[in-house]
C-alpha cells in the first residue's frame, strides 16, 4: 500500500497542502492516495498535480469522500 493522506473534513486549500507535503516524501513513481470532502478538490489537485508533472490515475466519489491517486512525477 501506497502513501496516504487524509484530509477529510478540511476546506481548500488544505487538501493542497497536505497532498504537497506528503509528496515531498515520495520518490519518483509512488503513488499518493488522498481521501477529502471538499467538492473543490477535484479540479484543484487535477490543476495542481498537472503544473507540477505529476499524473492524476484515477479518481472516484464513496459517500461523499473524494478519493484521488497521484503518481509523483
Amino acid at each position: 500500500m501506497g502513501t496516504f493522506v487524509d484530509a477529510t473534513g478540511l476546506a481548500c486549500p488544505m487538501p493542497i497542502v497536505k497532498t504537497k507535503k506528503a509528496m515531498n516524501e515520495l520518490n519518483s513513481g509512488e503513488i499518493l492516495e488522498i481521501h477529502t470532502t471538499d467538492k473543490g478538490a477535484k479540479s484543484d489537485l487535477d490543476s495542481w498535480a498537472k503544473s507540477m508533472g505529476h499524473v492524476l490515475v484515477k479518481h472516484e466519489e464513496e459517500a461523499s469522500v473524494f478519493k484521488f491517486w497521484i503518481q509523483k512525477a
